[in-house]
């Protein structure tokens, strides 16, 4: 079992200002609850034990809100804001990170709601023993994506841009990663980041499936991307 996952939970949510300037956009109230709760749940749903938060702006809202446990998880952060005075993007976060993270873990966005996700063990155990550096889930294109971000295509293979071969579709920013990815010739940061640049996961993930190292699926469950205040509106008004 793959029993270690990663909450990114750093950015500063601009386009969910003014919500967001006293509040982290993780801990904006969803149906009763901060909206990375959701998340943490369905992690411990599926046997996840360990997950590392990282934070930027107010992060220590966020830390004093979960403390070292929540949902029946072990919580460990990675203080961004604090140690650098500012986020690092996806893959520079990420890499920060690794240290608590081991070979293989989970990565989830903790501004997205989908309750019924499924943490997939044996999807986790078939990634750990395959070629693949990420297997990422993805959903329909929402109406503020509609290109989508990747195509899925035969072999479960993700591709992108010219060499798309199969059906554009969404990152649900929901995955699966080897720490390899994060080294090189992958990725040019230093082991656990320790000058704090800042990166985007996206490149990564488009050198590794120039060389058929990404998988994917497809995710139909409920699936909303908190982006904006209107979405978290609507979000709240349905059942």
């Amino acid at each position: 079992m793959i029993t270690t996952a990663m909450l990114l939970g750093a950015g500063r949510g601009e386009r969910m200002r003014p919500l967001t300037d006293t509040c982290p956009k993780p801990l904006l109230p969803v149906k009763g609850r901060p909206l990375v709760g959701w998340a943490m749940q369905a992690m411990h749903r599926s046997g996840i034990q360990q997950c590392v938060l990282n934070t930027a702006w107010l992060g220590a809202h966020i830390e004093a809100e979960f403390g070292a446990q929540a949902h029946g998880l072990e919580l460990r952060y990675s203080h961004e804001g604090q140690d650098f005075g500012h986020a690092l993007e996806t893959a520079g976060g990420i890499a920060r990170a690794l240290p608590m993270l081991g070979d293989t873990f989970w990565l989830a966005a903790g501004d997205v709601f989908a309750p019924t996700f499924v943490f997939d063990q044996d999807v986790a155990q078939q990634f750990v023993q395959g070629r693949a550096l990420a297997h990422l889930w993805l959903v329909a294109n929402p109406t503020h994506n509609p290109h989508g971000d990747f195509a899925l295509g035969d072999n479960a293979l993700l591709s992108y841009g010219a060499s798309a071969q199969g059906e554009m579709l969404t990152y649900a920013t929901i995955g699966l990663f080897k720490a390899a990815l994060f080294t090189a010739p992958w990725c040019n940061i230093a082991h656990a980041n320790p000058r704090g640049d800042s990166l985007p996961l996206a490149p990564l993930l488009r050198l590794a499936m120039d060389q058929g190292l990404v998988t994917g699926q497809r995710f139909q469950g409920e699936w909303v991307d908190v982006g904006t205040p209107q979405r978290l509106d609507q979000l709240n008004q349905t059942a």
